[in-house]
């Protein structure tokens, strides 16, 4: 799918660079992986970390990312929004982040009163072992 640069968001070249990595992506990634495949594909551009988490944070509050830290790690992971949210399968050993086809929240009966609390969001995030660490 092919993403359109977000109104009203200025262009420079950080950010359209940390755009198209994020777009691509399969997975979240973390600021250090942005950074990574920012230089893999921009060799020359010289960026320093600094200036990915600043591109990352701007994303962050114009709520074109999502930030999500797994169970245990300090180190966060970003994701671009996508129409159709995601969740996620969590290797405990090796990390690995496996996609679920489909929201399980959708199958659940949600009991709440709509005046008490009125839900905008969720996050689900499922642990255990991968085929390969099951070995």
């Amino acid at each position: 799918m092919e993403y359109q640069w977000p109104i009203g968001l200025k262009r420079t070249r950080q950010r359209e660079d940390v755009f198209r990595v994020l777009t691509r992506a399969r997975e979240p990634l973390s600021a250090v992986e942005v950074y990574r495949r920012v230089m893999a594909d921009t060799p020359d551009s010289g960026y320093a970390m600094s200036t990915i988490y600043r591109t990352l944070s701007t994303f962050v509050e114009r709520e074109l990312v999502e930030k999500t830290t797994l169970m245990g790690e300090d180190m966060a992971v970003y994701e671009w929004k996508r129409e159709q949210h995601t969740h996620y399968a969590v290797c405990l050993i090796c990390r690995r982040r496996i996609p679920l086809t489909r929201c399980p929240m959708e199958q659940l009966p949600i009991h709440m009163d709509p005046e008490e609390f009125t839900v905008t969001g969720h996050k689900l995030e499922l642990y255990g072992y991968c085929r390969e660490c099951q070995k």
